[in-house]
């Protein structure tokens, strides 16, 4: 078994995008704050030597022992740039306030977010819901060493929030019984995890939902990773399932079609509604 197999993530071009920092600028809203860890999943750490791929690519440009940016590199300032907390454009900002502003917990609710990274969405669904607590779980493998719980925790005491805890877990195998969440929530993770059913993921998910909660789940989700989403909706519709809706969210909701389109994220959509 590889180690991508083993850790439950992917190793594509889209995965190394949505780890660049869709999850929440250092993939840690406290991040802004403090650059613990290394920072996002590749975001803080590419520099101009580097492409998507993550491999050198200076090149020997007009003299001796000079170098020119690649185009992949170019591609990576850029999709820093894009994502930054501290730039322009802020997309991981809008991205993480989107998905966040679904998740409502009752008085003493608790709500679930699936590969929670460093915590940037466990962190804001926390923020707006004092009167519960989000529960924060990854499987933080060896490939990204610098995520661990300690960085969550940091991250949520650097926001002040402390209504969030974070533990380790499995998209493919939740270690929670059936109906034990009031909201389930996650952004970016299930294309990134090889081998597995997206739909069955999204199954696994709803297991541990309580009856009537809520769920917001972010990622791409065309049919070549997820197959026939309209009758995965059709089916839930029948079993009782409300409000359920895939919302797309290049299409201006969180980015644009162009900016989508750059940053390999066309497909993102937003599946939400109620148990």
């Amino acid at each position: 078994m590889s180690s991508a197999d083993e850790s439950g993530r992917g190793d594509d071009h889209e995965a190394r995008l949505s780890e660049l920092d869709a999850q929440g600028h250092d993939r840690g809203a406290g991040n802004r704050r403090r650059r613990t860890g290394g920072g996002k999943r590749g975001c803080s750490q590419i520099t101009a030597a580097y492409g998507p791929d993550g491999k050198a690519s200076c090149r020997s440009g007009p003299g001796p022992g000079r170098c020119r940016m690649s185009g992949g590199a170019a591609w990576s300032l850029y999709a820093r740039a894009m994502f930054s907390y501290e730039g322009g454009r802020q997309l991981s900002r809008q991205i993480i306030e989107g998905i966040a502003a679904y998740i409502e917990l009752p008085e003493g609710g608790v709500g679930l977010d699936v590969g929670c990274g460093s915590g940037a969405l466990t962190i804001a669904c926390a923020k707006r819901n004092p009167q519960g607590r989000m529960v924060g779980i990854d499987r933080w493998g060896v490939e990204y060493a610098s995520y661990i719980r300690k960085l969550c925790e940091r991250n949520a005491q650097a926001e002040g929030v402390d209504n969030a805890a974070f533990q380790k877990g499995d998209a493919r195998h939740l270690d929670f019984p059936d109906e034990t969440f009031d909201a389930v929530t996650s952004n970016y993770v299930y294309h990134n995890i090889t081998g597995a059913d997206k739909q069955a993921l999204l199954r696994e998910t709803l297991r541990v939902l309580k009856k009537g909660g809520i769920f917001a789940i972010h990622d791409l989700m065309e049919p070549s990773r997820y197959g026939d989403m309209d009758e995965f909706l059709r089916k839930l519709r029948e079993e009782g399932f409300q409000e359920v809706q895939l919302l797309p969210t290049a299409d201006g909701t969180f980015m644009t079609p162009r900016e989508g389109k750059t940053l390999f994220l066309s497909g993102s959509a937003l599946l939400v509604g109620r148990k």
